[in-house]
């Protein structure tokens, strides 16, 4: 999910070169070996596992029109947009009058409950798909309202439009790498099928670098250039976000197919392990 203020931004999947807080932890996982070998434990997590709305401990919302000449309007705690059912957590993007919006969405975060530096943090879902779909799970540094973006840094885990249904894309963005200036750093990878069943999205984030996975397959790895905070803003807390985004200069690149809602994004669970936590 690119933060940009309303504008015009055009991108292709094809042509990308884009204080730490410790709920209860409830899952029960072993510690696991990064694929550097370092050994990382369970730091946080969110199994799902209480139905009702997402756990209020753990996430909030972004609420109203935020960015990128989207079309939806991002609800506030209101299970038809976000709750939690069978297991999964479900964001669920609707074609509705609301406040003035044609759309409605949900943008879950953890800004100001949970942020990490460093570890793989890992999203176990199943994305929406048709045209005009632009699910993304992402994170931003959490000293974005001191610095701005996209100075404060932006890692984009996994985002998929609906016009391009089975590439996954992994970017990020810097004061000195973003879109505005036409140089994000990312790749793209084939998943066919891709919202037809779960599938893990995960980074691997070190102070040398950001691993990008899509089930255990690496596809994009981000160096550090050694270059300051221009270039690796990634020395800093961040913190998650989970959204489904209608339109937009990316995913609305192609208009938006009025007949697919509603669409859901199902989680079945976030975690995030750190070394010797």
């Amino acid at each position: 999910m690119k933060w940009t203020a309303p504008g015009i931004v055009l991108l292709t999947i094809f042509s990308l070169a884009a204080c730490n807080s410790n709920p209860t932890i409830s899952a029960t996982v072993t510690p696991m070996t990064s694929s550097s070998g370092k050994t990382w434990e369970l730091a946080w997590s969110d199994e799902f596992d209480q139905k009702g709305m997402p756990d209020p401990d753990k996430w909030g919302y972004e609420v109203g029109y935020i960015r990128n000449n989207e079309q939806q309007y991002y609800t506030e705690a209101r299970k038809e947009n976000a709750r939690v059912e069978n297991g999964t957590l479900v964001l669920e993007a609707r074609k509705e009058p609301y406040k003035g919006y044609e759309y409605t969405s949900a943008s879950l975060i953890t800004k100001g409950k949970a942020a990490w530096t460093y570890g793989r943090i890992e999203v176990r879902a199943d994305i929406p798909t048709g045209i005009g779909m632009w699910p993304a799970i992402w994170m931003l540094g959490t000293n974005i309202d001191e610095v701005g973006w996209p100075d404060c840094g932006e890692i984009d885990i996994m985002e998929n439009v609906g016009f391009a249904p089975d590439w996954i894309v992994g970017t990020v963005h810097t004061g000195a790498y973003n879109h505005m200036k036409g140089n994000s750093m990312g790749k793209s990878i084939e998943i066919k099928d891709v919202s037809a069943d779960f599938h893990e999205y995960a980074i691997e984030w070190t102070p040398e670098q950001i691993e990008f996975f899509v089930d255990d397959q690496p596809y994009f790895t981000f160096t550090n250039d050694g270059t300051g905070d221009a270039g690796w803003p990634f020395d800093k807390d961040a913190y998650l976000i989970l959204n489904i985004a209608i339109g937009g200069a990316w995913g609305g690149q192609q208009g938006i197919d009025e007949t697919i809602f509603p669409q859901q994004m199902l989680v079945d669970y976030v975690r995030v392990y750190q070394e010797g936590k």
